[in-house]
């Protein structure tokens, strides 16, 4: 049976075949195919495993090749795939392709015992892609694993159960480590969930209910929601930015079954997933992700020695929340506007690439200037020109051109504060819900293949194409006549009017039109323009 292991390396990673060569000769091990310092370190991981399994290793002149060879090995996933090599080298069993082929994935401890690993589900869908239908993984990694689709899927604790089961899959058989005995089918994956459906999250987490005097900020959310369309809101420190926008995912339905999946190999492979880090094998609830203003380009975009993703790919299918956003790096801030405009990444490592999924909406919070009050009545902002110019330098037109919504925060009145919620959280989840259906019954099926299977609800009116602007955001009457006349004074940009139809279009679904209406397009206006002192700085 021939032995394959996983070699994480961007969304994709790769599989590598592990061969064992058993001759005579003084008894050593030799590990060829650009094996890094931890690969040649598992000869003796795997030497101390497979005794202390209480399993024979063979005392012979031992070659392990790890193929396709011109690619580097690195990492700790390759002792058990090694190991199990070396066993049925040993055992006399047939490693021609005719005797099937398995695929091992898991970290070996010199007990014996198999420890988990990342990106599980990466691997056995790469795996199937490939025609392997036998996977050997941790036993707590199995429900992941069978998220995958179909096939035989056999969760492991120890070298032994492993080996065990490659005896019985070279057989035809199916072993169950729990039943000590091949007797019962390894279970095919199975999943489950209402095709299309807006479903939201039984326990709400963060709650609305908090944000008090801010209407117009609790509108441009309910908007963002519905939509997917990008926010900006600025304004003095303490009036209730941070509070509002960290609150976000309370208006987040669950994701939709195939962002699920995406969301939870991205997140696999960063290593976010498990038992102990994650409660449920898919990630169901939208990713919301808050970097710390400190955060490095690899930290945002992805990298590393294995092409981890960054916080823009861990935000796919939710949220990514710059909170305090002018104390982020230049060139940070300016990676964002790739991704906001394809939806995806593309990171690169030392001659190899990747492209990860990253659809996400961007919520921006930051003060108007270094002190916090330009433009602010009853405060004197001490800053000179010069500062405050820098101060917005770093949000490049470009880059403010794709933000759809652009939210001044005053300070609230302290008698507001006190009142009840402005914006029941069922109410606002009821309207969403209504303008997230309308909208995938009206855009799904001008989605491409490729776009519906990375997921990341594309179809959402702040993610439309212009070939989609012109078929669904049509104005008529004078609808027409105020979003021309309101575009040209405000000089907006062709992105920019395109922005302004994306969120009129999503306001009349808020409220179940079919057709937009002048006072669709007058509030999208308002809700693009900058307010008081910074429209005329800006």
């Amino acid at each position: 049976m021939e032995i394959y292991c996983f070699s994480p390396f961007g969304y994709a990673g790769e599989l590598i075949k592990v061969e064992a060569d058993l001759r005579r000769g003084i008894p050593s091990i030799d590990i060829v195919g650009l094996p890094d310092g931890a690969v040649r370190e598992s000869r003796e991981r795997m030497r101390a495993a497979i005794r202390n399994a209480g399993l024979e290793f063979p005392l012979e002149r031992i070659l392990i090749n790890l193929s396709p060879a011109g690619l580097r090995k690195e990492g700790s996933g390759f002792d058990l795939p090694i190991a199990l090599a070396v066993l049925v080298a040993s055992n006399g069993l047939g490693t021609g392709p005719d005797e099937g082929a398995a695929l091992v994935v898991g970290e070996l401890e010199l007990s014996g015992r198999v420890r988990g690993a990342r990106g599980i589900l990466a691997a056995v869908t790469l795996a199937r892609k490939n025609g392997i239908t036998l996977c050997l993984v941790p036993r707590e990694n199995e429900e992941e694993a069978r998220l995958a689709g179909s096939g035989s899927i056999a969760g492991v604790s120890s070298l032994s159960e492993a080996f065990h089961c490659l005896l019985a899959g070279s057989a035809g058989l199916t072993y169950a480590p729990d039943a000590g005995e091949p007797d019962r089918a390894m279970a095919p994956n199975s999943r489950s969930a209402a095709e299309g459906a807006i479903r939201w999250p039984s326990e709400p987490g963060a709650d609305l209910a908090t944000v008090r005097g801010q209407p117009t900020l609790l509108r441009a959310l309910e908007i963002a929601a519905a939509g997917g369309h990008h926010l900006l809101a600025y304004g003095a420190p303490g009036s209730g930015k941070t509070l509002a926008l960290s609150r976000f995912s309370a208006l987040l339905p669950l994701l939709d079954e195939e962002t699920a999946l995406v969301v939870t190999r991205i997140h696999s492979i960063a290593g976010l997933t498990g038992p102990d880090r994650h409660p449920d094998a898919l990630v169901s609830n939208a990713p919301f992700r808050s970097p710390h203003q400190g955060a490095s380009l690899e930290g945002m975009a992805g990298g590393g020695r294995a092409c981890v993703p960054g916080e823009m790919s861990l935000a796919h299918g939710g949220v990514l929340f710059l909170d305090e956003a002018h104390l982020f790096r230049g060139p940070v801030i300016q990676s964002l506007r790739g991704p906001l405009e394809t939806g995806r990444v593309a990171v690169s490592r030392a001659g190899r690439s990747s492209v990860f999924p990253a659809r996400f909406q961007l919520l921006l919070a930051l003060n108007p200037c270094p002190c916090g009050n330009f433009g602010i009545p009853d405060r004197t902002c001490v800053c000179l020109p010069e500062a405050i110019e820098r101060h917005w330098r770093r949000f490049t037109a470009p880059l403010l051109d794709r933000i759809d919504l652009r939210i001044e925060v005053r300070p609230p009145d302290p008698e507001r504060l006190i009142e009840e919620a402005e914006i029941p959280l069922a109410d606002a989840r009821a309207r969403i819900a209504r303008a997230l259906a309308a909208q995938r019954e009206r855009q799904m099926d001008e989605v491409p293949p490729a776009e519906r299977d990375v997921g990341g609800c594309p179809w959402k009116n702040g993610f439309l194409p212009p070939e989609g602007i012109a078929r669904h955001c049509v104005l008529r009457g004078r609808a027409k006549e105020v979003f021309v006349r309101g575009s040209r004074a405000q000089c907006l940009s062709g992105r920019g009017a395109h922005g302004v139809l994306r969120v009129a279009r999503t306001i009349a679904d808020l409220a179940g039109r079919a057709e937009i209406s002048v006072d669709d397009v007058e509030e999208a206006l308002g809700l693009r323009r900058w307010a008081g002192a910074l429209a005329d700085f800006l």
